[in-house]
């Protein structure tokens, strides 16, 4: 599956803690979020560009703190899943 850019996220990103069809399809989205983040953008801004999100919506917010959870987690644990390096 290759990641592509601009896929339309859930309402919440998954939470388990293995990696999922859902994240290998949202890779670009973790990263672009990441970005955001290091580049010091508001959530609302984040939400709107990458997540295709009103940020005016109650669940925005929540959404792209779900999201932001998974991309860190993705950086930190899941990426030796992605990689095979599962025990380390």
């Amino acid at each position: 599956m290759t990641p592509k850019l601009d896929q339309q996220v859930t309402d919440e990103a998954p939470c388990g803690d293995t990696v999922t069809d859902y994240d290998r399809a949202h890779l670009v989205t973790y990263l672009r979020l990441l970005d955001a983040s290091r580049e010091g953008a508001d959530w609302r801004e984040a939400a709107r560009l990458v997540l295709d999100r009103d940020p005016d919506h109650p669940a925005s917010r929540a959404c792209w703190e779900s999201h932001m959870r998974r991309a860190e987690w993705m950086t930190h644990t899941g990426y030796k899943d992605l990689a095979g390096l599962q025990n380390l």
